[in-house]
């Protein structure tokens, strides 16, 4: 039989015969590729992906090639832009930790290949107070006794630097990275997250950092692998805001999607660039427990400027429901906040909880709004009723009949 398969096959054996004829003893020879390497243990791909580390805080693009394979030209070249990008970033930490080795298909002819699962931990000075976590993954090979990567597997997520040229605008309080859009419009979002800051400080005066990250993609596809969803979830969402962890100020990314945004007027985008400063501003006090009405209708709260003077033209679902005697009979639970779900229930879910927060600061004053918030966050059964009454001396029936009740003051 002819061909390298045949060669492959015949490669372990003949090493056993010289080995055989070497120590004049009888040998278990194993026909494994890693019979020439060491095996890519998890120790060993740590150091590998450590040297890796260093080269990109060190900025050093020799070094970091150096964990490239030699042979892989287009790869090679595409990891070298990548680390261009990296290094416009203002980082304070980089590092890896291997999670997951194991031996990938096409182990032959003595080049053994292993996939590697590492988890990628960093920090942009000046921003981030905690500490960002990304899953990266690639396929490692074995050449000249040593082990290389020569690809990189994507997940569902990729980071923005990921997206193509990453372009970087430094504003008064913010940082926006942008890939494959005009550094006019990230000028333009700077300016709107330097002017959110403030704005959001003037309401919510607690500590929080006052300084925003915000990740300007391409479109919707890419603003849905920022955010490890479908991009169908969020082709009707101006903006997000993403957490590490769900609590505390780790390191919160405002992402911007540019279709919905860019429809917005100016005074519409910056509502929403507020919004999503608040959802910021407030991380210390948001825990799972706390209501999705009473996040995001503070945080509409904050980016109306604590006031009504946008109704009722900025609550029309809500207005059409009471003109057509469907005023829900209380504020909306989390699953009407769903993003996959119909638009116009999502639209009167945050005109309901807007209105909420605004009857809360209109009655029992701003400070009392932002005691309920906190209260309203901490763990527990029946946290909203105890913050209810703790703060503002109702239970949640009397709240949400108070709720119908202003509703129909401010719209009918």
């Amino acid at each position: 039989m002819s061909g390298p398969g045949a060669r492959a096959r015949l490669r372990p054996v003949l090493l056993c015969l010289l080995a055989a004829a070497l120590a004049a003893a009888s040998l278990s020879c194993v026909p494994a590729v890693t019979s020439l390497l060491e095996a890519p243990s998890e120790h060993r791909m740590q150091r590998l992906l450590d040297r890796q580390a260093a080269a990109v805080r060190e900025g050093d693009e020799a070094a970091y090639l150096e964990t490239v394979d030699p042979l892989a030209v287009r790869y090679r070249n595409t990891e070298r832009r990548l680390l261009r990008n990296v290094r416009r970033l203002p980082l304070s930490q980089w590092s890896y930790r291997v999670a997951d080795v194991s031996l990938a298909e096409g182990s032959v002819g003595g080049r053994a290949r292993a996939e590697v699962v590492a988890q990628l931990r960093y920090r942009l000075r000046g921003y981030d107070e905690g500490t960002r976590t990304a899953t990266q993954r690639w396929t490692v090979v074995a050449r000249d006794g040593r082990w290389y990567r020569d690809s990189t597997r994507f997940a569902e997520t990729r980071e923005v630097w990921e997206q193509g040229r990453l372009d970087v605008v430094t504003g008064r309080h913010s940082l926006v990275l942008g890939s494959g859009r005009p550094r006019s419009e990230l000028r333009a979002l700077a300016r709107a997250a330097d002017r959110a800051v403030p704005e959001v400080s003037a309401l919510w005066p607690g500590r929080w950092p006052r300084r925003i990250v915000v990740l300007a993609p391409a479109d919707l596809d890419r603003t849905a692998q920022l955010l490890s969803a479908a991009p169908a979830q969020y082709r009707g969402i101006a903006a997000v805001t993403t957490s590490e962890n769900g609590r505390g100020r780790a390191a919160d990314r405002i992402v911007v999607n540019p279709g919905p945004f860019g429809t917005l007027s100016a005074a519409g985008r910056q509502v929403v660039m507020t919004h999503e400063a608040a959802h910021v501003a407030t991380r210390e006090a948001t825990t799972e427990t706390t209501p999705m009405w009473l996040s995001e209708g503070l945080a509409d709260w904050i980016g109306y400027g604590g006031t009504d003077a946008q109704l009722p033209g900025a609550a029309p679902r809500l207005r059409a429901a009471l003109e057509e005697g469907a005023l829900p009979e209380r504020l909306p639970g989390d699953g009407g906040f769903a993003f996959d779900g119909p638009a116009h229930a999502l639209a009167l879910s945050y005109e309901a909880g807007w209105l909420g927060a605004l009857m809360v600061a209109e009655q029992w004053g701003e400070q009392s709004l932002r005691r309920f918030y906190a209260a309203a966050g901490r763990p527990g059964p029946g946290a909203l009723d105890r913050a209810l009454r703790a703060e503002l001396g109702v239970d949640e029936q009397e709240f949400h009949a108070r709720w119908r009740q202003y509703v129909r003051h401010k719209l009918g």
